[in-house]
């Protein structure tokens, strides 16, 4: 009895010391962590809205009514309005996926980039490469967009990566969930 009682004390120490210096280390790079998601986040609307030098965050109007749009920014040059981002977050395959959605004053959208996602390497991944994304530039915000799963795409379509459907699906909830927003709020 008294070496398993030995045995758990010592366990104990162990872990204490793991979880504290766990604990210490989660402390140091919070921060670090914090500040390169919000340069890539500022990376992304540059990329989506190329034509705006300067970005003012905009409160959500009515977020029950807008579940996964997370942020919306307004872009500007000078004092003209250039267009907004939205940064949405659907559910994936994987989990969620924060796409990142550009929207012109005209109501056309200048791009569409992926962030942090869990999706799978190789399949639901490839929602972040160029050929995909690339689909949804100079669709109009008086469409809905839809997926299809193989031919030549409307006006307001997309084709889906191929076996990745869910994924496919996702990036355009979130990418219909900007439109709608800009075409209740921002018009």
């Amino acid at each position: 009895m008294k070496e398993i009682t030995k045995l758990a004390i010592i366990l104990l120490i162990i872990t204490s010391v793991a979880a504290a210096g766990l604990g210490y280390v989660n402390g140091i790079t919070e921060g670090p962590i914090a500040e390169q998601l919000r340069l890539a986040d500022i990376e992304a609307r540059k990329q989506v809205l190329p034509e705006a030098e300067d970005f003012q965050q905009l409160d959500i109007e009515s977020p029950d009514d807008y579940k996964i749009v997370s942020e919306v920014f307004k872009g500007t040059v000078g004092e003209n309005k250039t267009g907004y981002t939205f940064k949405t977050v659907p559910s994936g395959y994987g989990g969620t996926i924060e796409v990142m959605v550009g929207i012109s004053s005209e109501g056309v959208v200048t791009g569409v980039s992926i962030g942090n996602h869990t999706e799978t390497p190789g399949l639901g991944a490839k929602a972040a490469n160029d050929d995909y994304k690339g689909q949804y530039t100079g669709k109009t915000s008086d469409m809905e967009v839809t997926v299809i799963k193989a031919g030549a795409p409307s006006d307001n379509e997309v084709v889906a990566i191929s076996g990745a459907t869910i994924t496919s699906r996702a990036v355009t909830d979130g990418v219909n969930e900007a439109i709608r927003y800009f075409n209740e709020k921002l018009r």
